[in-house]
């Protein structure tokens, strides 16, 4: 089996490689990014070079712009070589962005109107950072095990279940300082009852038989395991130190940071299943212990899952240029901005939803008597008649007690809005298909 699929650059930097003063005009022209503020690793930036000039050349200028800008971090490659980022304008731009809508308030702040804005996203990560991983289980299928609580099926959905339930550790954890334990823990809550190539739940690999590939050519040969315990209290070291700029130190940006945390579990493959979702979740904890809270809501890994190419190319690229870390940043500070645009349209399409709801319900004398979770559940009875809802599913959705979850179904069959029906062992209400004519009469 080859390694690697990308073509490789055709040189590592080197000031010297190129005559400074002969080819000055190349410095004058080339910055890190190209004039639409993209960083292209070779195998594309080659093809974008005008034909008068010298596309090496071209290549080493670029090269030069960025290690004059770039900062190594206290993090080395199997070979003890550092990695290190830059930071453009175009990237310093994107990151403006994101903290920009931080500070505008993403999601409300009133505890009930945000839980119903939110229901339906709480478990898309969850599902879709199984999905990323392999699981074939469509959305509806995990959505209804997560919201009902049966047991999971097959391996699948089990996936899907342990995701679930490590986000919510995620969220536990927030406040924590990163250790191994916790990485172990992550691990092990992931990959519960996983046994997919020799996996032991909360477990490092025993051995070096593991690569990576794209199906076709091995693209990462991870370091020893023998290391594994060491190396990983390095990126836990990297993960406590404070980055804020402060008496001369070397300052990252908390979203920056987040991502780099995010490929470091990826370089080093610590386990041999459940790498990538570790690596998320660490990402995730870091983001929210940084004041990001609304994170626990944005799903990156719909979007990852989406490209999963490019996903792994920008793995590849920051490995194969001088250990760059900057393509693995460009890409992820994306896939974040798109998710967020996501996450609004979301939420505006909800709103819209949610006054739908309230107008009905205006000219009903029930109508003030319904809190936004009731109005919610209003919502989803009259789009889907004959569904059946769960004090289970109410208590997840909303984040609130089995005894609150009944008592505002309860109150909603009192309204004959909903009726209760026994669904197995299980309590259950049903949407009939007249609520629209209900509420009319009431």
């Amino acid at each position: 089996m080859k390694k690697n699929t990308i073509d490789s650059a055709p040189f590592s930097f080197s000031h010297s490689t190129y005559d400074i003063k002969k080819n000055y005009n190349y410095l004058l022209k080339y910055k890190e990014v190209d004039n639409k503020g993209r960083y292209f690793f070779w195998d594309e930036f080659k093809y974008r070079v005008p034909q008068e000039d010298d596309a090496k050349i071209a290549w080493w200028a670029t090269k030069w712009a960025r290690f004059s800008k770039m900062k190594p971090i206290d993090y080395t490659d199997k070979d003890e070589n550092h990695f290190s980022f830059c930071m453009p304008d175009a990237l310093q731009a994107k990151l403006h962005k994101i903290a920009k809508l931080s500070a505008q308030g993403i999601v409300p702040h009133n505890s009930i109107k945000r839980n119903y804005l939110i229901s339906s996203l709480l478990m898309e990560e969850a599902i879709s950072s199984s999905q990323l991983e392999g699981a074939s289980t469509t959305r509806r299928i995990a959505k209804e095990m997560l919201t009902s609580g049966r047991k999971a099926k097959n391996d699948d959905e089990r996936m899907i279940v342990n995701n679930y339930f490590l986000m919510q550790e995620v969220k536990r954890t927030k406040n924590d300082s990163l250790t191994i334990d916790m990485i172990l823990k992550y691990h092990k809550i992931a990959t519960r009852e996983n046994t997919n190539n020799g996996n032991t739940s909360g477990q490092f690999r025993k051995n070096n038989n593991i690569v990576i590939t794209d199906g076709f050519d091995v693209v990462h040969e991870p370091p020893c395991f023998k290391k594994i315990e060491k190396r990983l209290q390095v990126v836990c070291d990297f993960a406590n130190m404070d980055h804020l700029g402060e008496d001369g130190k070397i300052f990252i940006h908390p979203i920056v940071k987040a991502i780099i945390l995010h490929f470091m579990i990826g370089y080093e493959h610590p386990f041999p299943d459940g790498n990538g979702r570790t690596a998320r979740a660490i990402f995730y904890w870091f983001m929210l212990k940084n004041g990001f809270d609304y994170f626990e809501y944005v799903s990156i890994s719909k979007l990852l899952k989406d490209a999963p190419t490019q996903y792994g190319k920008s793995f590849l690229y920051s490995e194969n240029d001088d250990n760059d870390l900057t393509y693995f940043i460009f890409y992820q500070v994306d896939i974040i901005i798109r998710a967020i645009d996501e996450l609004l349209n979301y939420l505006q399409e909800k709103s819209r939803e949610f006054e739908e709801v309230t107008n009905l319900l205006s000219t009903s004398k029930i109508g003030n008597d319904l809190n936004f979770i009731q109005k919610d559940i209003v919502k989803k009875a009259i789009k889907n008649p004959g569904r059946i809802f769960t004090s289970k599913e109410i208590m997840l959705d909303y984040d609130k007690t089995a005894n609150t979850a009944r008592k505002y179904l309860n109150e909603l069959v009192d309204y004959k809005i909903l009726a209760s029906i026994k669904n197995g062992n299980t309590k259950g209400y049903i949407a009939p298909s007249n609520i629209r004519e209900i509420l009319e009469n009431n």
